[in-house]
């Protein structure tokens, strides 16, 4: 039979075993030391959607909504997807510059949005019933107006900007890209894969030889992510592990295995060398945030921005209001429609 003394012990014990892992759990997860630690000029990273593009109210939109016929006035004169527009979004402040890919004809990839063609361009059905050389012939700015079809001023301004993922590459050497696969079609991911180890080996673009073994993240493909469907992903992910690449079925077994085990501080495998994009709502729940989990993402060898509202439809922060939601100090990924409006902030 146990004495008081012992079991005056085992009371203590079951006291203190869960205050000690409880006191474990929230200094291994504050930001406040890390936060403190942070370099005063430190800043986020800035992803600009589609570069400088033409924006447009998100209110009651849908997969099908044909975003070129309801623009706000224009501010500027570039139009997405487009070289001009990307080099626009550099010279803002861009850090990272998202753009949308589909397969062509000839089997090239071309950087294009919509599903069809007539929604920005004078041409008709999509990317695939055309070659590389035939989108050249269209008009990209066709389709866009502010005005309800009473004008349209990027008409005749935009001819031959459909530009291929070949051409963007080759333009911008040095800098980052997001690139978006947009059909959930494992011949895109396919061809893309084919396209990155070429890039890899120096056969692609005009960065020249980085690196002879295409399984190895760096040189050029350590400034690109990829995110799409899970099939093109999941191809992608098979012949470039190391590529930083994102889909709905990774971001999700990343996340789970996360919120069992980051608490300890541990990074499972999937949250290492990926990409991720999440609503600021819904990142404010993950272990660490903001700043440890930043330190930890970072570490990872990943890439990690928040974006507005729920995340479906590519919100971004947009204006300096929505900036006042980020944590102070935040030096992870933003994601911005606006980015000629959200850089001045960070560079003074």
């Amino acid at each position: 039979m146990a004495g008081p003394k012992k079991k005056h012990f085992f009371r203590r014990k079951t006291v203190w075993i869960p205050l000690v892992i409880v006191a474990f759990i929230f200094l291994n997860n504050s930001s406040f030391l890390v936060r403190q630690a942070q370099h005063a000029d430190a800043r986020p990273l800035l992803l600009a959607h589609r570069g400088l593009a033409q924006n447009f109210p998100m209110a009651g939109i849908t997969g099908d909504t044909n975003t070129a016929q309801r623009i706000y006035e224009p501010e500027h004169p570039y139009l997405e997807n487009t070289i001009p527009s990307m080099q626009a979004a550099f010279l803002a402040g861009a850090d990272m510059v998202e753009f949308d890919v589909q397969r062509t004809k000839d089997g090239q990839l071309a950087v294009f949005h919509d599903s069809n063609l007539e929604y920005r361009t004078n041409g008709q059905g999509s990317v695939k019933d055309y070659t590389m050389q035939e989108l050249k012939t269209l008009d990209a700015g066709y389709g866009y107006t502010a005005d309800q079809g009473a004008s349209y001023p990027f008409r005749g301004k935009a001819i031959g900007m459909i530009p291929s993922l070949d051409e963007v590459l080759s333009y911008f050497p040095e800098r980052e890209f997001l690139i978006h696969i947009k059909n959930n079609d494992s011949q895109d991911g396919a061809l893309l894969a084919e396209y990155l180890k070429k890039l890899a080996d120096g056969s692609a673009g005009s960065g020249g030889p980085e690196s002879r073994d295409s399984d190895r993240l760096g040189g050029r493909l350590a400034r690109i992510c990829v995110y799409g469907g899970n099939e093109p992903i999941a191809i992608l992910k098979e012949e470039l592990p190391n590529l930083r690449v994102m889909s709905r079925a990774t971001t999700k077994k990343a996340l789970i295995s996360y919120l069992a085990l980051g608490w300890t501080g541990y990074m499972p495998a999937s949250m290492q060398n990926a990409f991720f994009y999440l609503p600021l709502r819904y990142a404010r729940f993950l272990w660490g945030w903001p700043h440890r989990f930043i330190k930890r993402i970072e570490a990872a060898g990943s890439v990690f921005v928040i974006v507005a509202g729920e995340g479906q439809w590519s919100e971004g922060f947009d204006t300096v209001e929505d900036l006042q939601q980020i944590p102070e100090n935040y030096a992870g990924g933003i994601w911005t429609n606006r980015i000629d409006r959200i850089a001045p902030v960070f560079m003074k």
